[in-house]
């Protein structure tokens, strides 16, 4: 047959390569074959070639085919004994046999090195540790917490960090590395697999281990996950064992109480969403207060600890606030392990008890009597003013907001208004849908009259078309993962630079509370000096690493953050310091003493030099003298109603009572308003 028609010819190149690599492809035993070919043919002729051209090679034909034969033998490993054929023949078989056995060895060698290296970059060794941190789950938190906990532990006490995620191992020791930084004389151990697998589990040794955390995955499955990870600890652990502490974050509170009794009688359960909700609303009447959170609870500074109490035991609390020149007292842990933030001061300190105070680590707390650093003389007699109604607006809407919503109803002034704006006709699926039937523009019953608005936020005019006058603050929430940009932190950059832009054409600043989920867009984010940027996963990591230090302090964190009870706030000096006095901070903690409160610190108002700390000091020392302005804040641990305020006073209520019943058209161009 010839050649078909259209198809190019084949060079006798391509067809000795082709039948070579068939020929290859048929069994090992021809690759061997043709390597024992290849190398007769290399080394048999370049031998007698050697031979030859030797001076000193023998004259007889039969010494140069000997010496030939030698020297091949040599350069192949396969004898070079000399004589008749049959002793040549053996010598040769003999070298083909050690070649053989040595060649295996170094196969066998190597393949299990190399399995054995395949298998320590997979994560799957047993980590034999004792009194380590493990860490089982990957999220936004997990750099964060990791690097907390490094932070925390002590030179002189180091200890490793151990990481279980269904994540590559590589990859994770490459995060945390970039994110981290150098761990120092800590170890930080990456193990690759599912934590919810009880086998993959037992790798980390949770039996051995001080305290052992489970991190929510950012997956719309991620609580569902958290709470096989806290089944499959317990079956690892055993049933009725005493295990470590377990401290574990839920976002979804549906989850709360299932996971908790997964986690058994040593378990903490944090809502992170709610959280995060708390802190929002926090802020939202407390400017300033996410910059003093960030300080409280990273371990680069002062952070809550327990101290002995017994020099005030029997006497009462009051006494204890200048007991202590470079730590600040807050609260007790009662006998029964209770905690107590803020108690009144002629409260009995019991035997037992011990103290809570904010100092740099948990051996600093000295004792040392501050009374005579007092300047009664400075201290603000007057009064400070009552808070009035507030009006707020909200801008977007995600699966927190209604949390944020319902935050704000518990601690608003009677008569507020929070003016809601979202892209969505229906905010919010835990939010009750609103009856335009039955709404009106009055405000509803209860302190804060919640009014709804859909609008096309995405698009700038919208944006710069808003009238902010009439807030005394303002909330951004940007949208969840998934149902926005594909970065949510985009969208919330592009509304605060609008918002920016408003304030520049009005020439009033705005108090905004900003959420975002990557804790490198807080430098980007353009606010003003009075607003508060919360990264919920920052915080949340933070909080997670103290709780793991001492799991005493999640009730502690429990009361700050919650609605009711005592809570940090950040007041005018001028309430506790007559302006313009120069006085100690002990004099500060004694005049917060007499309203019942505790002051921790305080932040200095200087707008033109602002420093890296955004002025927030925390825990200074008793002695320390400044002249205090009338726009210096005090940062203090108060109990009592502390939420969205308007301007003090009578007029300022009733501004803000008068605005509830307004219409909403200033808002900008929309569809119509509803109210919940």
């Amino acid at each position: 047959m010839g050649r078909p028609k259209g198809r190019p010819p084949v060079s006798l190149q391509d067809r000795a390569r082709y039948r070579f690599d068939r020929t290859l492809a048929r069994s090992t035993g021809t690759l061997m074959g043709w390597l024992v070919i290849t190398c007769l043919a290399v080394v048999v002729p370049v031998s007698t070639l050697l031979v030859w051209t030797d001076p000193g090679s023998p004259r007889s034909l039969s010494g140069r085919l000997t010496a030939a034969w030698r020297t091949s033998a040599e350069t192949l490993r396969l004898g070079a004994v000399t004589g008749t054929p049959l002793r040549m023949v053996l010598s040769a078989l003999l070298g083909l046999v050690a070649l053989l056995c040595v060649s295996t060895l170094v196969g066998v060698i190597t393949t299990g090195l190399a399995e054995r290296m395949a298998e320590l970059s997979r994560g799957r060794s047993t980590v034999l540790e004792q009194g380590h941190v493990v860490v089982l789950g990957w999220s936004d938190q997990v750099t964060t917490v990791v690097g907390e906990l490094v932070a925390a532990q002590a030179p002189h006490r180091p200890r490793a960090v151990v990481l279980l995620a269904d994540r590559d191992k590589t990859e994770m020791e490459q995060a945390l590395a970039a994110h981290v930084g150098p761990a120092g004389r800590n170890r930080l151990i990456c193990r690759s697999g599912p934590a919810s697998d009880p086998g993959v589990l037992a790798l980390v040794s949770p039996r051995t281990a001080s305290t052992v955390l489970v991190l929510p995955s950012g997956e719309p499955t991620a609580d569902a996950e958290v709470l096989r990870i806290l089944l499959a600890l317990r079956a690892v652990l055993g049933e009725g064992a005493e295990g470590p502490p377990v401290l574990a974050a839920v976002r979804d509170d549906r989850y709360r109480a299932p996971a908790r009794l997964a986690a058994g009688p040593r378990g903490t359960v944090l809502e992170t969403d709610t959280v995060t909700a708390r802190l929002i609303a926090q802020c939202v009447g407390r400017p300033g207060l996410s910059l003093v959170l960030r300080e409280l609870l990273d371990f680069a500074g002062d952070e809550f600890h327990f101290a002995d109490a017994t020099a005030f035991h029997g006497g009462p609390f009051g006494a204890a606030l200048l007991g202590h020149a470079d730590s600040c007292v807050v609260g007790l842990l009662t006998p029964q392990g209770s905690t107590l933030l803020n108690p009144p001061a002629d409260t009995v300190v019991a035997p037992g008890s011990r103290l809570i105070v904010l100092t740099r680590d948990d051996d600093t707390a000295l004792l040392e009597d501050c009374r005579h650093l007092v300047d009664p003389s400075a201290i603000a007699m007057a009064p400070p003013p009552p808070d009035g109604a507030a009006r707020l607006l909200l801008l977007g809407w995600n699966r927190r907001a209604p949390l944020v919503v319902g935050q704000l109803r518990r601690t608003a002034r009677p008569g507020s208004v929070l003016d809601v704006v979202t892209d969505r006709a229906v905010p919010g699926p835990r939010e009750p849908e609103p009856d335009p039937e039955t709404a009106t523009a009055t405000a509803t019953a209860g302190r804060l009259a919640v009014r709804f608005r859909s609008a096309a936020l995405s698009r700038p005019e919208t944006l710069l078309g808003l009238d902010l006058a009439p807030y005394d603050g303002l909330v951004v929430l940007g949208p969840d993962p998934g149902v926005g940009p594909d970065r949510p932190d985009d969208w919330t950059l592009v509304t605060l630079l609008a918002l920016r832009l408003l304030e520049e054409r009005t020439g009033r600043e705005t108090r905004v509370v900003t959420e975002l989920t990557d804790d490198r867009n807080r430098p980007l984010a353009p606010v003003n000096p009075g607003s508060d940027v919360i990264v919920s996963g920052k915080l949340t990591g933070l909080l997670m690493a103290q709780i793991a230090q001492n799991r005493h302090l999640a009730a502690v964190f429990d009361e700050l953050f919650s609605a009711d009870g005592s809570s940090i706030c950040l007041r005018q000096a001028g309430t506790y310091i007559r302006p313009g006095s120069e006085a100690t901070f002990a004099t500060v903690v004694a005049a917060a003493r007499e309203r019942g409160e505790c002051a921790i610190g305080y932040r200095r108002h200087d707008r033109r030099t602002m420093s890296p700390d955004h002025g927030v000091r925390l825990n200074p020392h008793k002695g320390e003298r400044r002249e205090w302005s009338a726009e210096d804040q005090v940062v203090v641990v108060t109990t009592g109603p502390t939420g969205p305020t308007g301007p003090t006073g009578a007029a300022g209520a009733a501004g803000a009572a008068g605005a509830a019943g307004q219409d909403t058209r200033e808002l900008g161009p929309g569809r119509a308003d509803t109210e919940a």
